[in-house]
């Protein structure tokens, strides 16, 4: 029972995480607010992003210093900051700080949480605890859609602040996963050896196994980062939807995530990985032609719900995978495949600068290219 009470802390670290996933919905907003260019509008998700390139080793080094517990909690304090200061001004270069901020908060967060949960759980219900963890993270994800919805058709409850009462709910739910986390009784790890740094991380680049699994995931992160922006900006292209109509094609992608996430732990311990992962990058493919092809609601959502569904556990399947393969050296790997996280950044501004010439199939061509690699990833991956 008292690690079940400590685990509660946790998984609402695991929801804040999630606030991450905001920047899809209020990188559309902002873009309206500001009469932004795509390509103006896609720095915000892909500045967010670039934290993870420079915060995912050093925040390594800092877990020996301070340990894990404490990590989660700077990152949470960096976070509530972040989700504070759209409340008090608007302007581009002060979102940029502000989206800064959540990406920077949020690279501490995913490179310490997850070890975190070993520090409570141990053995055979580590996997499926840190899977339940990447669900309720999707629950936040897909809820930014709605609450800014809410907050942009609402009239008093969101004192004058429209879609971004987004920000202080979330920052709200982040101080209380604070406090919680404050208090739990989770033991302090014991460190041994020291913390993997750039060079030694980069070298193991040098094998051909874990860079395949590096760009993988540099590609799964890009598809989900562009659909999560781009969704809502195809059902305006091409249905002629308003922008808080066309809000739901990020829930909806979130949704299936959420629900891919949920079965994922379950077929995953009875499927074998390859057949599953060919099964997901097919999703992925298909949903790229409706995308890209699609000019009904009807063929958009399916689109859009099947990249959900299919990107979901592509993650975890290929961070498995990068593990395994170097088992000596797994804090060098997993800080290597964090640093992944990156693509996040690349490809939402090569989708905005495609977007800006042809429209917004041009954002869609972009990532098919990144499908067209995990097909090639297929090929390499041991059964």
């Amino acid at each position: 029972m008292n690690k079940k009470i400590q685990l509660i802390p946790v998984m609402l670290c695991f929801f804040a995480m999630g606030f991450v996933d905001l920047v899809g919905i209020a990188s559309n907003y902002v873009k309206a607010d500001l009469q932004l260019t795509d390509a103006a509008a896609n720095i915000f998700p892909s500045l967010v992003f670039f934290w993870f390139l420079i915060f995912s080793v050093p925040t390594g080094i800092l877990m020996n210093r301070i340990g894990r517990k404490n990590t989660v909690l700077l990152s949470l304090v960096v976070t509530v900051v972040s989700l504070v200061m759209p409340i008090f001004g608007e302007s581009y270069g002060y979102m940029l700080a502000a989206f800064s901020l959540l990406g920077i908060g949020n690279a501490l967060m995913q490179t310490s949480l997850n070890p975190l949960i070993t520090n409570v759980i141990q053995g055979d219900q580590l996997a499926s605890m840190m899977t339940f963890g990447q669900f309720v993270k999707a629950i936040a994800s897909f809820m930014a859609p709605y609450i800014a919805m809410w907050g942009a058709t609402a009239a008093l409850p969101t004192f004058g602040l429209g879609w971004k009462v987004l920000f202080p709910i979330y920052g709200a739910i982040g101080i209380l996963a604070a406090l919680l986390l404050a208090v739990s009784p989770i033991r302090r790890e014991q460190v041994s050896g020291k913390a993997s740094g750039f060079a030694a991380s980069f070298r193991l680049l040098g094998k051909s196994v874990v860079l395949l699994c590096f760009l993988s995931i540099m590609c799964h992160v890009g598809i989900d980062v562009g659909t999560n922006t781009t969704a809502p900006k195809l059902l305006m292209e091409r249905v002629g939807m308003s922008l808080t109509e066309a809000g739901f094609a990020t829930s909806l992608y979130f949704i299936f995530r959420t629900v891919g996430c949920l079965s994922g732990s379950f077929i995953l311990s009875r499927f074998s990985h390859k057949k599953f992962l060919l099964i997901s990058i097919v999703m992925l493919a298909l949903a790229i032609c409706g995308m890209f092809l699609g000019t009904s609601k009807a063929i958009l959502y399916v689109s859009i719900a099947l990249v959900g569904f299919g990107n979901s556990n592509i993650f975890s399947i290929v961070f498995s995978q990068a593990l395994l393969a170097v088992p000596e050296q797994q804090n060098e790997v997993s800080g290597l495949m964090i640093m992944g996280l990156f693509g996040g950044t690349i490809f939402p501004l090569l989708m905005g600068f495609a977007s800006d010439a042809i429209g917004q199939g041009g954002a869609i061509a972009v990532m098919g290219i990144g499908v067209l690699y995990l097909f090639y990833y297929y090929t390499k991956v041991r059964e």
